[in-house]
């Protein structure tokens, strides 16, 4: 709703919204008024909670809508609270520091039944399995980008942008991490890192002791980046001896949906041994280049959700990494398939799979259009990226007929048209988790349980 009635025409004009709602991707949904073509357009203004009158400039609009920047809180909600990080709303990593850990499980709850409603036409009236997450310290994981040189700068993208926002801290973070950002941060001020380097991702293992490099350098000069990262090792090593391997890899022009740029596969540069991560089932090889989950605190209750009491004869690991469900499924099934494109990956899941795993390389879809109707299956689980599985990999999956399918989705939308697909497939859902994985930020990621 609309509370001035103000005339929309130009950039940064002001606006007074009340926010009906939050939506996927962080922001708060109002509406302008209604014109002479009907209803009035959608106005997206991010760091706000439902119920909040607020003032909003103008950033960008569209046939449909506006993109708005919040400017003032009028009437706040009972739920917004002091962000913890004092560079919440610049760095474009969390979204939702104004409102506690519990509005923010309801917040995402939310958005997930409201996308099942609307894109797969869904009502889920039975229970949400909710499995809450510690909100701080809890990533393993982290990207940075790295401006070297004289003028140092390291951090992440502002939301929407290209511009660096300088972070010397992350809350959610982990301590390891956290000690390897000051540690970078102290050797960039002394000019130690060139600009060769364009992004740093560090990996702690289950323990936060040890730490993994993956640097990602200029793609003009393959000596130079390669060069840049070992000095850049060399210096780093007696200050942060947690590190115990490093890899350099070629960065490219091209990005991918979220902005961030790609990166080759295979490594120019490596250095030490990678640690492998402690799970329940197993130790598992995490290789540079390779893919792994990012909360610390819930792996093996991710795994244990996934794969709890599922056994039979022949199970199939779809998008299956580096075994993370494979190496469990292992323990209950006479005999697995597991799936993989990446190389990196695929040799760290043969590395970490039981002698009852067959690892294939391949994609998703090129592997079940290979198999529809040769393979007799007790179990499938799917854990494709953000994409979701798509027309092709459903179709392949309704064809295999598996008494059992588990979806472990990233994005909610994906995983609503994917759902609808199944169920007119002769899927019915039987279960679904929402695991807390990303706290302060509108990642969302569900655990759903399909029979037929």
């Amino acid at each position: 709703m609309l509370m001035k009635q103000v005339k929309i025409s130009g950039y940064n004009r002001s606006l007074e919204l009340t926010i009906e709602k939050l939506i996927y991707g962080g922001d708060g949904l109002a509406r302008l008024p209604a014109d002479e073509k009907g209803r009035g357009k959608a106005a997206f203004v991010p760091f706000t909670l439902t119920g909040e009158r607020v003032e909003a400039a103008v950033r960008e609009e569209k046939p449909g809508f506006v993109r708005a920047q919040l400017s003032r809180i009028v009437q706040a909600s009972a739920e917004r609270i002091d962000a913890r990080c004092p560079y919440f709303q610049r760095c474009g990593g969390c979204h939702y520091q104004h409102a506690g850990h519990s509005p923010q499980l309801k917040i995402k709850a939310d958005i997930l039944k409201e996308n099942l409603r609307r894109v797969a036409k869904m009502e889920w009236i039975s229970e949400l399995k909710v499995h809450a997450s510690p909100p701080w310290n809890y990533r393993n994981r982290t990207r940075l980008q790295i401006r070297g040189g004289a003028d140092f700068l390291l951090g992440y993208l502002k939301s929407g942008s290209n511009e660096v926002v300088g972070v010397e801290e992350c809350p959610i973070s982990s301590p390891l991490l956290n000690r390897a950002i000051a540690a970078l941060w102290k050797l960039g001020r002394e000019g130690k890192i060139a600009a060769e380097i364009r992004e740093i991702e560090l990996f702690a293992d289950h323990d936060d002791q040890r730490l993994k490099l993956e640097l990602y350098g200029d793609p003009r000069d393959r000596k130079s980046r390669i060069h840049a990262g070992e000095v850049l090792m060399e210096a780093l090593r007696p200050a942060l001896p947690e590190v115990v391997s490093a890899h350099v890899f070629v960065q490219t022009a091209g990005a991918d949906r979220g902005g961030a740029l790609s990166v080759a596969h295979e490594p120019d540069w490596s250095w030490g041994e990678d640690f492998s991560y402690r799970t329940k089932a197993r130790p598992l090889r995490v290789s540079g280049g390779s893919f792994f989950q990012v909360n610390r605190f819930l792996v093996d209750e991710l795994v244990e959700t996934v794969t709890r009491g599922r056994s039979g004869d022949v199970a199939l690991d779809l998008y299956a990494g580096v075994g993370l469900f494979t190496a469990a499924l292992g323990q209950s099934f006479r005999h697995i398939v597991a799936v993989e494109s990446s190389q990196s990956s695929v040799r760290d899941l043969q590395y970490n799979s039981p002698e009852n795993v067959k690892v294939v390389r391949s994609t998703v879809d090129e592997y079940l259009e290979a198999k529809s109707g040769k393979i007799r299956l007790d179990l499938v689980v799917a854990d494709p990226p953000r994409a979701g599985l798509g027309d092709r990999v459903v179709r392949g999956l309704v064809k295999l007929g598996a008494a059992r399918l588990i979806y472990v989705s990233c994005d909610p939308a994906t995983l609503a048209r994917d759902l609808g697909s199944l169920v007119a497939g002769g899927y019915r859902v039987e279960q679904m988790h929402l695991m807390d994985l990303f706290p302060q930020t509108y990642h969302i990621e569900t655990v759903v349980e399909l029979v037929r």
